[in-house]
């Protein structure tokens, strides 16, 4: 089982469990392992990935980016191609024109397709062994950012708003949890947090009353949130997911957020740069740590040897013993509570159900 915390989540290169995967899956500060596209070959092979790594910490969180759009891992074998995000903003503005036009039947029918994708990306996964997806994006359209783009809903935060709360309903019946990104907002900003280090200088209360609008609209349903690797100047010059300003004054006090937060992925371009300055994985792990995160992803460090993998679990284990990083036990109930409490449809009953029928209907 775990420690009293287990912050670290990290990948593993192929297709299946190799001895040194098994390794550091075991570590007791790693709470959970994100799957790519390179870990996937067909749903057999998916199914038993997924039971390997439970039979290694059965408590470990399997995650997955998969939100629809271009930003979906598994494509092939009976997985249904979700549509970008885009496509429920534009089913929500199109009423119709004429005779044919009948008021609000544009945005509910949005609604009943984003609780349909919800509740099939879910069920899907599910079947499949994996617990959780980092979805839905939140970010605003504002027609700047080409990484955000169609993962957008729309530009209207009400709308956002209401169509992500269709989508988490969808998933909530799923039995899978939900995570809203990336937190106050990366839709403004042009630059890749990936490669480039983003800055918004816009002011605390313009940001609060529209890119990060939706998330106390949301807090009845949102189970996490991931902030971005954006500098907002004006609120602190730290990105959002290093800086206690964001996390735990607006974050957790003005908005009341009570829910799981990660990191972005350590390894992006924006998360290591911190004051002008290259610091180490294992430095940045414990800066989103102490600034509030309750988990942190380090993506992609698994290929070739993973040198990096274990400096970070060596690292951390260092922090541990000295006393630079003290576990938390509410991050670690925060964890645990994203672990789905229900049992998963077999894939083949699932292709039965009405309700998982009815949605794909909803989709076309």
């Amino acid at each position: 089982m775990t420690a009293l915390h287990a912050p670290l989540i990290i990948d593993i290169a192929g297709k299946a469990l190799t001895d040194t995967d098994r390794d550091r899956l075991a570590h007791p500060l790693v709470g959970g392992i994100i799957l790519f596209t390179r870990n996937w070959e067909d749903r057999a092979q998916l199914v038993q990935l997924c039971a390997d790594i439970k039979a290694v910490k059965p408590d470990l969180l399997i995650c997955v980016d998969h939100e629809g759009g271009r930003v979906q891992r598994f494509k092939t074998d009976g997985f249904t191609h979700l549509p970008p995000m885009r496509a429920f903003g534009e089913m929500w503005m199109d009423d119709g024109k004429g005779k044919k036009r009948h008021k609000g039947h544009g945005a509910m029918r949005a609604m009943n397709a984003a609780t349909a994708a919800g509740y099939v990306l879910g069920s899907e996964l599910r079947a499949c062994g994996v617990d959780f997806s980092f979805t839905p994006v939140l970010d605003l359209d504002h027609g700047a950012s080409g990484v955000i783009g169609d993962r957008s809903f729309h530009r209207d935060p009400r709308v956002v708003a209401a169509l992500a709360k269709s989508l988490m309903h969808g998933l909530l019946q799923a039995g899978m949890g939900n995570c809203g990104k990336h937190f106050p907002g990366h839709g403004h900003v042009t630059l890749d947090s990936h490669v480039d280090m983003p800055v918004d200088k816009r002011k605390l209360k313009k940001i609060l009353a529209d890119d990060a609008a939706p998330y106390p609209w949301l807090s009845s349903v949102l189970t996490a949130v991931m902030p971005a690797h954006v500098i907002y100047p004006k609120v602190d010059a730290l990105p959002a997911g290093f800086s206690k300003v964001w996390l735990q004054d607006v974050l957790r006090g003005e908005l009341r957020y009570d829910g799981a937060i990660f990191s972005d992925d350590l390894s992006m371009e924006a998360a290591r740069r911190i004051d002008g300055q290259v610091i180490s994985y294992t430095e940045a792990a414990l800066r989103a740590l102490a600034a509030g995160c309750d988990m942190v992803l380090l993506c992609n460090q698994s290929l070739g040897l993973g040198a990096h993998v274990d400096e970070l679990l060596d690292g951390m284990d260092d922090a541990l013993r000295t006393g630079r990083w003290v576990p938390d036990a509410d991050s670690e109930s925060r964890r645990v509570a994203l672990l789905p409490e229900t049992v998963p449809q077999p894939w083949d009953e699932l292709m039965l159900q009405p309700a998982y029928r009815d949605a794909l209907g909803l989709l076309k």
